[in-house]
């Protein structure tokens, strides 16, 4: 099967954190994501200094303030755009010459990418 070939045949990395490093780095040929991965990407601008970043948050994470606050000074941050990952990903991954596959949880091998390698990778 497809999950098969690419987990066994080749080298691979799980996870949002170190999935979204290697594709920024070109690293990745076949991005397998589970079709409904509830995590939100985020551009914050810090209104005094204008620097932007990216936050990658998931439901839980979401709540918690101090991801929309500046460390240092405890300024809010300004959102600048929030979609979700998925479709980010989906709009964006021929930028980082990557493949996209979508999974679902409903197969058995679906099932355990999104318990064991949280539904990204």
């Amino acid at each position: 099967s497809f999950f098969h070939t690419h987990m066994y045949s080749s080298r691979y990395c799980f996870g949002i954190d170190d999935t979204l490093k290697a594709l920024d780095m070109g690293a990745v040929e076949t991005l397998i994501v589970w079709e409904n991965l509830e995590v939100n990407r985020y551009v914050v601008r810090n209104k005094a200094t204008q620097e932007e970043k990216v936050l990658i948050l998931n439901k839980e994470q979401e709540k918690n303030t101090s991801y929309f606050q500046d460390a240092a000074t405890g300024t809010d941050l300004e959102t600048l755009d929030k979609i979700p990952l998925v479709e980010w990903l989906a709009e964006n991954y021929r930028d980082f010459g990557a493949n996209l596959e979508f999974i679902t949880n409903k197969s058995q091998e679906g099932a355990q990418f999104c318990r064991g390698f949280g539904g990204i990778g």
